[in-house]
């Protein structure tokens, strides 16, 4: 692989589609607290999944809050994945609902396994952000991505639909069988959507994912484009869940992902796009830096504190393959000894970005 090589970046989607919502609620079309309904009339009725009868028919009551688009962000508004949870899983065998991957609307009709609020877990949250963001904007996604946040960095081999130009250098993805070797498959997100997947729906490469890294990490603005405002990105790049617990993800379909925790021991928390952690870690990330992963072992950090960032790519399921993770983290801590991590510690935010 090169670095304009195309790959699927799935829920690396979901930190691009946080900072379109961060720019609409800068410019007041969207609110972080209000009830999202009032914008995204398909959550009016949400459903919180109490369990199932002996016929495994889904018990479901209403949502004693409205969902708020800080919840939804911050994976906290009670949403679920079937890839991690069995309850929503068995809800959409019994509705006879598609997967998420299918972009089709019907796949966003779960319920909640929670109220709003109440804890953390990691779901469908940031499909429904896209929505908000194209019911505010009157764009698709993928419209308002690339107007407001892929067009000024130059990140023009990133989009839902995949051009001509990025096929040609597109990846295959692999999936690990159980003697431990890599084959091919046609796995590829629908070219054709009822809805652009805006928790996992974007190709791109890692040229230009590392020029959404260094906006962030430049607070907001790279090479003369403002893309947010310095406080936005202050506020996205914090704690945003309090004292809720960042679980790990318990696999409940072992052919698309594995158990997964990034840096196992190490509290962490969410903020609106990014999990933090709170301490700094074995490899070098200083307490405070940003993380997240998308479906086929592809993995980036930023560091605000030590003004480093990465991104690491791969194609291949199931996710957190033992073999690409423990990749990604020999790759991660080479990065800090490289620029001397001790040293960096001294000089903190006033090191130049690099990434």
């Amino acid at each position: 692989m090169a670095l304009d090589t195309v790959v699927w970046i799935a829920s690396m989607t979901k930190a691009l589609t946080s900072a379109a919502a961060m720019q609409l609620v800068e410019r007041g079309a969207l609110e972080l607290d209000a009830p999202l309904h009032r914008k995204v009339p398909e959550l009016a009725d949400a459903q919180v999944l109490e369990g199932f009868d002996a016929a495994g028919q889904p018990q479901t009551r209403p949502a004693q809050h409205p969902v708020t688009l800080r919840q939804l962000l911050t994976h906290t508004a009670g949403f679920g994945y079937e890839y991690w949870s069995k309850p929503i899983q068995d809800f959409r065998k019994a509705r006879k609902l598609p997967g998420i991957a299918s972009c089709q609307n019907a796949a966003l009709r779960t319920p909640l396994l929670f109220d709003p609020g109440m804890r953390w877990e990691y779901g469908i949250n940031i499909d429904w952000v896209g929505k908000a963001v194209e019911a505010v904007s009157g764009q698709t996604l993928g419209q308002f991505l690339t107007q407001n946040i892929l067009a000024p960095l130059d990140m023009h081999d990133t989009a839902f639909k995949i051009s001509p130009s990025m096929r040609e250098r597109l990846a295959k993805i692999h999936q690990r069988t159980e003697d431990g070797k890599l084959a091919t498959t046609t796995i590829e997100v629908p070219q054709d959507p009822q809805f652009e997947m805006g928790g996992g729906g974007l190709y791109g490469t890692a040229r230009d994912y590392v020029k959404f890294i260094r906006m962030i990490l430049h607070r907001g603005q790279l090479d003369g484009a403002q893309v947010l405002r310095a406080e936005t990105v202050d506020s996205m790049t914090r704690n945003q869940t309090g004292s809720l617990r960042i679980t790990p993800l318990r696999t409940v379909m072992p052919l698309l992902s594995n158990d997964f925790e990034f840096f196992p021991g190490v509290e962490k928390h969410f903020g609106f796009g990014f999990v933090l952690n709170a301490h700094e870690t074995s490899t070098g990330l200083s307490a405070g830096s940003l993380m997240w992963a998308g479906l086929a072992n592809t993995y980036f950090w930023i560091d605000p504190v030590g003004q480093l960032g990465g991104v690491f790519l791969t194609q291949v399921l199931p996710f957190a393959d033992a073999k690409a993770f423990a990749l990604f983290l020999e790759f991660q801590k080479a990065a800090y000894q490289s620029i001397g991590a001790h040293a960096r510690g001294q000089s903190g935010g006033a090191n130049a970005p690099r990434a």
